[in-house]
């Protein structure tokens, strides 16, 4: 039992939450503004789609890296997360996926739950590489087949403007496997037929794409005009705050990733991202031409970010919770009501992480002599 100010789907109650076996058994308590108080901030665990590496460690390491990672993001109030590949050799990324379905099935995690696999490339545009390697290629359905037998992936992201990619879209959807639009130098037109064809979202939405412009709309216009979903990265270095605040305005259940590396969590210096070496510096993490390799961002920071360009506590916590558990599917997880999980994050009044729940157990708490967050036995 916790008590506190628990967010529900029906707004704030200041009260007691109850689970058993894992799951939420009844909330008790009475409509409250939580700024009337200190109690804690009873919090959805957050829900992270785009994780490429954390506490040293980088998913296409396999199965030991993405255990640590899972065990760092908890630590910041994830509770569930997507392992995110990257761009590589054929050979390799069957290895991951292989490693990343005996993680999953083992059930030895002690972090974060990890859900499946966001497969990020390497079916995008070679043009558009960002900090992916320089494995891109058209994706034929026949090979995504194939991969999809050794790992559950629940999202891919690809360039539409590829050959065949419509029909793979479709393909995918079909499947019930979600499709983002990302490192695309598609169109505007492009990406709206990608969306006819089955995709509903957009990967690390301005970044990586084809910009606005009034006469050339591109992917940014495609997602800002017609998307129900997308994702973003709100560290306020991939993206300015009045574009977050334009992309607010415009797509209803946009949603918050960190995209991190190993990097996350982790001093400065030189970590891996697949097979390149990045370095963090001054809060990010770049190549070694200055080209931005994902993020250092953990989703508590990535909360406490939303609401300083203006967002309520209650709305930025739905774009790390509510809204991508929408975007999977998944009824039981990112919201706090009878029978779903629970997974929790309870915050002090500064927002900071005072501890974390994973289906019930406790993965990490606020050391009282230190004041640091560390992890914990669930």
């Amino acid at each position: 039992m916790l008590h506190g100010n628990i967010l529900t789907p029906d707004g704030w109650l200041l009260g007691e939450l109850h689970w058993q076996d894992g799951r939420i058994q009844r909330i008790d308590g009475k409509p409250v503004d939580p700024a009337s108080n200190d109690a804690p901030r009873i919090l959805p665990g957050f829900i992270d789609l785009h994780v490429h590496g954390g506490g040293g460690a980088d998913v296409m390491q396999g199965a030991a890296a993405i255990d640590t990672l899972a065990r760092t993001h908890a630590r910041f109030g994830t509770t569930s997360l997507l392992a995110t590949t990257m761009t590589a050799p054929d050979a390799e990324i069957r290895r991951v996926l292989g490693e990343i379905d005996a993680f999953i099935a083992s059930g030895e995690a002690r972090g974060a739950r990890v859900l499946g696999v966001h497969l990020e490339g390497p079916y995008i545009n070679s043009g558009k590489l960002g900090a992916q390697p320089a494995y891109a290629r058209p994706g034929p359905i026949a090979e995504v087949d194939e991969l999809c037998a050794l790992a559950p992936i629940r999202l891919v992201t690809l360039a539409p403007e590829l050959s065949g990619h419509y029909e793979l879209i479709r393909h995918l959807s079909e499947r019930g496997i979600r499709v983002q639009l990302g490192h695309t130098l598609g169109s505007y037109e492009q990406g709206v037929s990608a969306m006819q064809h089955g995709a509903c979202g957009f990967t690390h939405l301005f970044n990586a794409m084809t910009g606005l412009h009034h006469r050339h709309p591109g992917m940014v216009g495609a997602a800002l005009a017609h998307a129900e979903f997308a994702e973003l990265i709100p560290d306020l270095l991939h993206v300015h705050p009045g574009a977050i605040r334009a992309a607010l305005r415009s797509i209803p259940r946009l949603y918050a990733v960190t995209d991190s590396t190993a990097a996350a969590g982790m001093p400065d210096g030189e970590y891996r991202l697949g097979e390149q070496a990045v370095t963090k510096c001054l809060g990010g993490v770049r190549l070694a031409d200055g080209t931005l390799a994902g993020s250092t961002l953990t989703m508590d920071q990535a909360l406490r970010n939303l609401v300083s360009v203006g967002l309520s506590l209650a709305d930025a916590s739905a774009r790390l919770s509510r809204y991508p558990a929408d975007f999977l599917g998944l009824v039981d997880r990112g919201r706090l009501a009878e029978g779903c999980q629970a997974d929790l994050v309870v915050m002090d009044s500064q927002l900071g992480v005072q501890s974390v729940y994973v289906e019930g157990g406790v993965v990490a708490e606020v050391s009282i002599t230190s004041g640091l967050v560390e992890g914990g036995a669930s």
